[in-house]
């Protein structure tokens, strides 16, 4: 008989939470982009900012976030974090409906919602610590890693079709209402929280850097963050080329480029609902180093992609392979994170690592498209390929990952 894991109630409230916003993010997918050129008539330069600045400074903006969370409830920050991403995103339509909407407001919206995301994510990856036990928690982040990639599956083609239908706003409305919703979810969660770490004395400046003083000190977590920033990094920076190259210069209607980023989304249901069962047979050490280099071989296929259904079957076995195997990878590093990090710093390390990662993603995406502006964008696209092929060597040994023991580094101060 199968070995079912019970995660209980309070995780199920946790996870419909995580859902109802998840779809609304599939939902939203893009809205910005269509709102920023058809609205307000940005360029290209104007999109990019917007994208960019989103992850770059609100990222800056969640820095002090980390220690605050630490010593504090984690579900009412979730929740704050929830109703300031609906206030923030529901101004759009209301400004939209007023007349008066402007590209600062589209600024100030995505920046202040991509700080409250990474606060967010980093008190409610402390939190599920405390819900689950340790040997449930890479189930947890498979149910959470399927759902995000059922959501990506779905969401974009609807949220497409209802801006066809009823204005380019109307996806942003739904998102924002989809954090209200998940407030509400996380507020019926009635199992007590752990026990919070006492703070030693009153906060300093130095409190800000604890997350990357221990993120840097665990020889095992500090090569995977290197290793994720680096490859998040790059294939994020490959995709608005992709779509300047599939749009633009090849000719893909609308449909086939959605439908080639769409479809493969499928394989991430297929990777985490595998991610269990390949760490049992395998152990997470052994998962996290040969799906880590497996998940990097693909995007190099994107430079070559040429017109017609060729070209299009090419995008979607490329993405498809990508996306198995990022999700095998993400649940299995998700659970091991939390498994051998400190519970005292939890908050404190997630922020560290989110941060870092939108930093990454945001100061590559915008030297890339210098880039693809001198080189050209297959040769931009090729070298974002080649470069991911050397991620792996950034991996941690085998003997780095098979070190069950939470790391002792101390903490000045």
């Amino acid at each position: 008989m199968r070995n079912r894991v019970r995660l209980g109630r309070s995780f199920g409230w946790l996870w419909a939470a995580y859902a109802v916003s998840a779809y609304g993010t599939g939902l939203g997918f893009g809205a910005f982009s269509v709102i920023a050129i058809q609205v307000l008539h940005a360029g290209p330069a104007g999109v990019a900012a917007l994208s960019a600045s989103g992850l770059a400074i609100g990222a800056l903006l969640a820095v002090p976030l980390g220690p605050w969370m630490e010593f504090r409830a984690k579900r009412p920050v979730m929740i704050a974090m929830d109703v300031v991403r609906f206030a923030a995103l529901g101004s759009v339509p209301l400004a939209y409906g007023l007349g008066v909407l402007s590209f600062p407001q589209m600024l100030v919206v995505a920046v202040v919602s991509g700080a409250a995301k990474i606060a967010f994510t980093a008190a409610g990856g402390a939190h599920l610590r405390s819900l689950v036990p340790a040997d449930a928690l890479l189930v947890a982040s498979s149910r959470f890693e399927s759902t995000t990639w059922s959501a990506t599956v779905v969401g974009p083609p609807l949220g497409g079709a209802a801006i066809g239908l009823f204005g380019p706003v109307t996806t942003v409305l739904a998102d924002a209402l989809s954090y209200l919703l998940s407030a509400l979810g996380i507020a019926s969660i009635r199992q007590p929280e752990r026990r919070r770490p006492d703070r030693a004395g009153p906060r300093r400046w130095r409190d800000f850097a604890e997350g990357w003083h221990y993120l840097f000190g665990h020889r095992a977590l500090r090569r995977l963050f290197v290793n994720v920033v680096a490859v998040h990094a790059l294939i994020m920076a490959g995709e608005p080329l992709a779509s300047v190259l599939m749009l633009g210069r090849l000719g893909f209607p609308a449909w086939q480029y959605g439908l080639a980023f769409a479809v493969p989304c499928l394989g991430g249901l297929i990777g985490s609902r595998l991610a269990r069962r390949v760490a049992i047979r395998c152990g997470d050490g052994r998962v996290l180093r040969v799906f880590g280099a497996l998940r990097v071989c693909w995007p190099l296929g994107l430079a070559f992609v040429q017109p017609g259904p060729a070209g299009l079957v090419l995008v979607m076995s490329t993405q498809f392979a990508l996306i198995v195997c990022m999700s095998l990878f993400n649940p299995v590093l998700a659970a091991y994170r939390l498994t051998v990090a400190d519970p005292a710093r939890h908050a404190r390390l997630l922020t560290a690592w989110s941060v870092g990662t939108s930093i990454g993603i945001a100061l590559t995406t915008l030297l890339w498209g210098l880039l693809a502006q001198v080189t050209g964008v297959r040769a931009a696209l090729a070298l974002a390929g080649v470069l991911l092929l050397a991620t792996p060597l950034l991996l941690p040994s085998r003997e780095a990952l098979d070190d069950r023991q939470v790391n002792d580094c101390i903490i000045a101060g």
